[in-house]
């Protein structure tokens, strides 16, 4: 049994008399194969033997790993950027970060699943009072991907606003805010918070919300800061990136394009509030059209 085995993972030696061998496999059954594994599994296949390696970079696999749109993220690149690449190639191009719109906002395809993912900074979104320096400052910082983060000193009236709008494949999203309570730097290494100018988050809670062009909405409320019931329970949100859902919609196909708008704000102007960081909002996939019907038709069952 043990020879059979180290036969059968021989690739490359191809000799009938000890019996079949992963040679014997035809490259097209193992491209067939290959649709149901995820990149990093052909990836990891592609050295076996030859027959593995043509089928790992045959387009007719990673066509069907790419998003249907792909030309559609292509085109915010220059076209000698993709121009005569493979289609495995196109997949690696597309799973880096793709900056657009002054480089405030980011596209890019998980390499596990494929589907499109998007980061917008907070330069990218319109905030109340951003341009006066009593309230707001840009903080430079390597903890985003942006390197710059908004941070809120003090302010009566905070609102953050933005929207994208692109053609998104059929799916599933989500659309969360990146937030940290109170500031921090870096001193002899270490990360340092400050936290002098954090209050008001616990008086009033935050009302997020989003809406889509074709009339999807979502909406919620969350306090910020609460020291007392945040200790009971053994967590903190202080000095840490805490990222906050705003909720799910869903894009049945990527014509006509996708407008998605979002807000967080708390305007209650009985009192300030201050000492928050703004990193950015994403929008990640989370699921097929497919697990949504699913889903209905069970609950409807």
């Amino acid at each position: 049994m043990g020879s059979s085995l180290s036969n059968l993972n021989d690739g490359e030696t191809n000799d009938s008399s000890m019996g079949p061998s992963l040679g014997d496999i035809p490259e097209s059954c193992i491209a067939s194969v290959f649709m149901y594994l995820t990149p990093p599994e052909i990836c990891n296949l592609a050295g076996l033997n030859r027959s593995f390696r043509g089928a790992a970079s045959s387009d007719y696999v990673w066509e069907k790993k790419l998003p249907p749109n792909y030309q559609d993220l292509l085109d915010l690149l220059p076209p000698e950027r993709y121009h005569s690449l493979s289609k495995k190639d196109i997949f690696a191009v597309l799973s880096r970060p793709i900056p657009f719109d002054d480089d405030n906002k980011e596209l890019w395809i998980d390499r596990v699943t494929g589907r499109v993912c998007m980061a917008i900074s907070a330069r990218g979104m319109a905030i109340t009072g951003i341009e006066d320096r009593r309230y707001w400052n840009w903080i430079p910082t390597d903890e985003s991907r942006f390197h710059v983060v908004a941070y809120l000193q003090q302010i009566w009236w905070f609102e953050v606003d933005g929207t994208v709008t692109f053609h998104l494949p059929p799916g599933i999203y989500s659309l969360s805010f990146r937030i940290h309570l109170g500031g921090f730097t870096r001193k002899s290494g270490r990360r340092v918070c400050n936290y002098e100018h954090t209050h008001g988050w616990d008086l009033k809670p935050v009302r997020f919300s989003l809406s889509t062009s074709d009339g999807q909405e979502a909406s919620c409320e969350y306090y910020l800061d609460d020291v007392k019931s945040e200790e009971s329970h053994g967590h903190h949100k202080r000095g840490f990136w805490i990222d906050y859902k705003v909720g799910e919609f869903i894009v049945t196909g990527s014509e006509p394009s996708t407008e998605i708008k979002w807000s967080m704000k708390q305007i209650d102007c009985t009192h300030s509030k201050g000492g928050l960081c703004v990193d950015s909002v994403f929008i990640n996939p989370i699921g097929d059209l497919k697990d949504y019907r699913t889903k209905s038709f069970c609950e409807i069952d």
